[in-house]
């Protein structure tokens, strides 16, 4: 019985728009907590100081390298080719996948083996602020790391074919599971290993990722088989659009890396408080924009390929006015509970008071973006679904040279300017603490990814002339309602600030959730005077019980 139920789930479609981005955004929520605990142990564990240090960085080569090559087998690239192959005959779509696999494989494992050797000369580019010492443990953890591409990007090739299925339970339980190998590496494997142990944890959790999809991947018939000859012109077409994208999100990573390079400049724990806040404004980022990115992916493929003009532009404009309404009230209550969020997360063992006040600063920073880096990821994938990658290309390669160029220019101006230095340090409430230069390089990424999502928006605006009118009156309603909601939780901080033991884990998570879902009333009550539209769509889909619709649950939405 349990086996036919956890099947059943397993391989259920999930059709609506909002069915799916809610069994995304639910999964997005669990591996996001998950995410959570893990960093808490990081920081709980280690503190902001070298050794986390040496961890974070040693990310940046890997991830580089699956920007790079991975974005290959990327589902953003592979679902239209797909689709267009399965509606013709499934024996396309096998011999298409099959030589997409023996391709990928073969060069991701090629550029792993080169990145192999030439890591140790890489480590003063990553991290040119580390001793000689930490270079060589960074170097050692790169090299563990290496596998986890290879894991992933095998995995997002599976992804294409459950995604094109409408298999979201497994592409969405895939970061769960990501997650819970972390962990398990730094509670199991750290002791045994040291941080070595860490890197372990990664690679077990990119195997977790991938296998999980196995089982639906067989159901289909899809597992993959190595061949050696090739559908060149198809091969060259999917170059031609994936090498956009590829340059894309190299440019994305190639900034992260450039950040963590100035990072390491820094003070000891730079590095760290800036992933650590980073990670934590990934939280709603993943759990709004790209939970509605995802699920809207594969239907605007599909609409676009039928030439369904109309329905394509009504699911971006329903996708695009769900992230405005959810994305920023997340932003407006992670500035205001910003000191509460990090002090109930990170805020023990080793992590001190000094490395808590700067990740609150550099997370509220952050948090500034937090609607444009969502609608940025929704734009792309609406660019991509038309088959056009060039224009996020170009967009995505100026918006990073926005980041890198602030970086630089602000951390210059931060250091030479007293005033600059006095007016951040008084605005983050960071007077007297140590390091506090760190919090440039989250504002610079923030200036880059509103500059991204403007553009990205502009330029799919003048594509589609009549897109967008609908977006301002959501936007209009739900800034004013977080407006509203920022200000009564900040009154309510000072008011429970008399209630609660600031001084213990219970009062500072007491605090900041009376006062947060106090302000979160306050803005649902503004939403229901000013009778927007959107909650409502949230209030219908709730009381038909949107797991179990079939058809369409947004009145204006097209079908997944």
């Amino acid at each position: 019985m349990v086996s036919k139920i956890i099947a059943k789930v397993f391989n259920k479609e999930w059709d609506g728009l909002h069915e799916a981005a809610f069994l995304l955004g639910t999964f997005a929520l669990f591996s996001q907590l998950l995410a959570l605990i893990r960093d808490r142990l990081l920081a709980h564990t280690f503190g902001a100081g070298s050794s986390l240090d040496i961890y974070y960085a040693a990310f940046r080569i890997p991830d580089l390298i699956f920007a790079s090559v991975g974005s290959f087998v990327a589902v953003t690239v592979l679902i239209p080719f797909l689709i267009k192959r399965l509606h013709n005959n499934d024996q396309a779509g096998h011999a298409f996948f099959n030589q997409i696999f023996s391709i990928f494989f073969i060069v991701i494992v090629v550029v792993s083996i080169i990145a192999y050797m030439l890591i140790p000369y890489l480590g003063g580019i990553v991290a040119p602020g580390f001793t000689p010492s930490e270079k060589e443990e960074l170097a050692e953890l790169s090299r563990i790391l290496l596998l986890s591409p290879i894991l992933l990007g095998l995995s997002n090739l599976l992804g294409s074919i459950t995604q094109s299925f409408r298999r979201f339970f497994v592409y969405a339980a895939s970061p769960v599971l990501y997650n819970i190998g972390i962990i398990a590496g730094i509670v199991f494997l750290y002791p045994l290993a040291g941080l070595a142990g860490l890197a372990y944890g990664v690679v077990f959790g990119a195997f977790l990722h991938m296998a999980v999809q196995i089982p639906v991947i067989m159901r289909h018939g899809f597992m993959p088989r190595f061949l050696l000859s090739f559908d060149w012109p198809t091969i060259r077409d999917v170059i031609r659009i994936s090498l956009p994208r590829t340059a894309a999100l190299s440019t994305h990573h190639f900034s992260l890396l450039v950040l963590i390079s100035l990072a390491s400049l820094l003070r000891d724990g730079s590095v760290s408080v800036f992933n650590l806040s980073f990670n934590l404004q990934s939280v709603p980022l993943s759990i709004i924009g790209i939970s509605y990115s995802v699920a809207a992916f594969p239907t605007l493929a599909g609409l676009f390929e039928n030439g369904e003009r109309e329905k394509f532009l009504a699911q971006i404009e329903v996708a695009a006015r769900h992230i405005i309404f959810w994305s920023l009230p997340a932003s407006v209550l992670f500035i205001v509970l910003r000191a509460q969020i990090v002090r109930t997360i990170f805020g023990s063992g080793h992590f001190d008071w000094n490395a808590t006040r700067l990740a609150a600063a550099c997370l509220a920073l952050f948090s500034v973006s937090i609607a444009a880096q969502s609608l940025a990821a929704l734009f792309t994938r609406g660019f991509y679904a038309r088959g056009e990658t060039r224009t996020p290309l170009i967009i995505n390669v100026f918006s990073g040279a926005v980041v890198i160029l602030s970086a630089f220019l602000f951390l210059k101006i931060f250091e030479a300017s007293e005033f600059t230095r006095y007016f951040f340090e008084s605005l983050m409430r960071l007077e007297g603490v140590a390091g506090s230069a760190i919090i440039m390089l989250p504002f610079a990424y923030a200036v880059g990814l509103i500059v991204n999502a403007f553009l990205l928006f502009y330029m799919f605006q003048k594509s589609f002339r009549e897109f967008g009118a609908r977006l301002r009156t959501t936007f209009f309603h739900s800034f004013s309602a977080s407006v509203v909601m920022g200000f009564i939780a900040w009154i309510f901080l000072d008011v429970f600030d008399n209630f609660f033991n600031l001084g213990t884990f219970m009062g500072v998570f007491l605090q900041g959730l009376c006062a947060g879902l106090i302000g979160i009333v306050a803005g649902i009550c503004i939403l229901k005077i000013l009778k927007n539209t959107e909650i409502t769509e949230i209030t219908r889909s709730i009381r038909h019980k949107f797991w179990r619709t079939k058809g369409v649950i947004a009145p204006d939405q097209g079908e997944l």
